[in-house]
């Protein structure tokens, strides 16, 4: 049995994961939770799972000290935004599997997080995307890779040109074909910013070049991503989109827990497409690997600029198409530092302040 914290257990991801540890209690047990604002849920949840209330805590702060202080063979970040950095450099340290949703902490961490590994498989990926290429890349060695490629559904805008972009409504933003996710997560899948973040993430997990990973849309979402070895040979991840098996792989890697959902059924016809992603109406994918190449705090500001965007686009402040003008006029004024904690936060309060001015700006 594996006794697991659950990092940002009111959100999706969390509740989800408590859905898989209520299924299979003869696989794990929670011995720590920690949440944002929603108090009554978060209690429920403890009640539920046996955890005493000494802890759970609320706040990414009292998440990481959370994870310092409590003994788990697996901890799952599902907190949303740069502010779980703090947990997953305290879930490294601590010698416990990281099964990591909150990709945006290894994002801005970059070389602090890779460095801060105990051994090469303590980070689990639970994004679907990243868990399909964690399996796929079981199929052959490093060194027979010849390259990533992530699926993008292409979210609610697919096939429309940068033209009829410019007076996107923040609800048609939201309205995702396939995902329920929250405000920002919706929003840059919109952009597909989320999938240029996927795109870094991919790289710092598997440590495989920016100009070897490709973005192919497949609006189905049933493969969730593959990998193209050196033989010509391409081996896919294919699912129902269903979160709860990332997630439930995430915190049992390497092994699959039993009928966590059901397969495809291929008793049934199916069609599934890809299409190749029109960079002139959705540029923060090739924006990003510029943003990864470069490393150090870029990232980190990408994020952090990205994060002022959608908040402006949403209070009626910015345009839809403007969300990505904004991350590149902050991503080329800034100056790298040498990275550590304190670098990072300093790169994105900056990041965050500079956006701020770019869209009170183009607001006028």
């Amino acid at each position: 049995m594996r006794e697991v914290i659950i990092l940002g257990s009111t959100g999706s991801i969390g509740t989800q994961a408590l859905d898989v540890v209520s299924r299979n209690p003869e696989l794990f047990r929670v011995v720590g939770l920690a949440a944002g604002t929603n108090r009554e849920l978060a209690m429920a949840q403890a009640k539920d799972h046996g955890v005493p209330a000494e802890r759970v805590v609320f706040g990414a702060a009292d998440a990481a000290k959370l994870v310092g202080d409590v003994s788990a063979d697996v901890v799952l970040n599902g907190i949303t935004g740069s502010v779980g950095l703090a947990p997953t450099l305290a879930a490294l340290r601590s010698g416990a599997t990281l099964a990591l949703a909150n990709k945006e902490s290894l994002i801005v961490g970059g070389e602090l997080v890779t460095r801060a590994k105990q051994r090469p498989d303590q980070i689990v990926p639970v994004d679907s995307e990243h868990s399909a290429l964690a399996q796929a890349l079981l199929a052959g060695t490093s060194a027979e890779v010849a390259s990533l490629v992530v699926t993008a559904s292409g979210g609610p805008f697919r096939g429309r040109d940068r033209q009829s972009l410019l007076e996107v409504t923040p609800a048609e933003a939201l309205a995702h074909p396939t995902w329920d996710m929250g405000l920002v997560v919706t929003t840059n899948s919109a952009t597909l910013v989320n999938k240029g973040l996927e795109v870094i993430e991919a790289h710092l997990l598997f440590d495989i070049p920016f100009d070897r990973i490709q973005v192919t849309v497949h609006p189905q979402s049933v493969v969730h991503s593959m990998v193209e070895f050196i033989d010509g040979s391409t081996i896919a991840q294919c699912s129902p989109p269903d979160m709860r098996l990332p997630i439930a792989l995430g915190m049992n890697w390497p092994h699959r827990v039993p009928g966590v959902i059901p397969g495809v059924d291929w008793s049934k016809a199916h069609t599934w497409t890809f299409e190749p992603l029109d960079n002139d109406a959705f540029p923060a994918v090739e924006l990003a690997k510029s943003v990864g190449t470069r490393g150090a705090t870029f990232p980190a500001v990408f994020n952090a600029a990205n994060e002022q965007a959608v908040f402006a686009f949403h209070r009626g402040e910015l345009a839809f198409v403007s969300i990505t003008d904004v991350i590149t006029e902050v991503v080329e004024a800034h100056e790298p530092q040498t990275m550590s904690l304190d670098a990072v936060l300093d790169a994105e309060r900056h990041a965050r302040e500079h956006a701020d001015r770019v869209i009170a700006r183009m607001a006028k």
